[in-house]
């Protein structure tokens, strides 16, 4: 299923879906609520995490992806 929708958006990149929440708690950021903090991971074609966002804004979380992806050189790799 997501690979169809990256692919209904043309992106060139993966979207991770974690419904176990096997990633999230390997990634630390598990709330003791039991969710998911909204984090971006910024991984590079290596597995290197660039960078990580720990203040996403749903309400422009895709033009500040966009832009990070950019910044860091990641776009098209």
């Amino acid at each position: 299923m997501n690979k169809k929708f990256a692919e209904s958006l043309h992106l060139d990149y993966p979207i991770l879906s974690d419904p176990d929440k096997t990633v999230a708690q390997a990634y630390g950021v598990m709330s003791p609520r039991g969710f998911a903090n909204r984090w971006t991971f910024y991984i590079d074609k290596d597995g290197t995490v660039r960078e990580i966002d720990k203040k996403v804004k749903p309400d422009q979380a895709g033009a500040d992806i966009a832009a990070k992806i950019k910044e860091l050189g990641l776009e098209g790799k």
